[in-house]
């Protein structure tokens, strides 16, 4: 999939994209770089706003991967466009370690989802 015709591109300064406005009634609907929608109806400045103030540093965020079998794999975001998505297993900065990557279409949906922190025993993060 593409992003649908009726979305509107919202760039930032420099001309990255930060994502879409969807119309929506009399309002418009904040979608990311990852497809999701992140508000209700907003009017068109709200909507610039919460799309400047989102940027695109989420994408740098760790994410976990539903594979074929419903377990979860820690990943992290290589690429974005709205054709496709391409994530690799999140080895830590260790470049000894084999590169595993995937190809998911755009929009991701349920495959993919931040990370929940869990914590262990004594409330550090695992």
């Amino acid at each position: 999939m593409t992003s649908p015709s009726d979305w509107i591109e919202h760039r930032r300064g420099d001309g990255e994209l930060l994502g879409w406005m969807r119309p929506h009634g009399d309002g418009f609907v904040v979608i990311d770089l990852l497809g999701r929608e992140c508000s209700g109806a907003l009017d068109w400045f709200e909507a610039e706003t919460l799309l400047d103030d989102l940027g695109i540093g989420y994408l740098a965020d760790a994410y976990e991967l539903r594979l074929e079998n419903g377990a979860w794999l820690r990943v992290r975001i290589t690429e974005v466009s709205t054709v496709r998505v391409r994530v690799k297993r999140d080895d830590w900065g260790d470049i000894t370690v084999p590169n595993v990557e995937f190809t998911l279409s755009f929009p991701p949906n349920d495959v993919l989802r931040p990370v929940r922190a869990t914590l262990d025993q004594r409330g550090h993060p695992t």
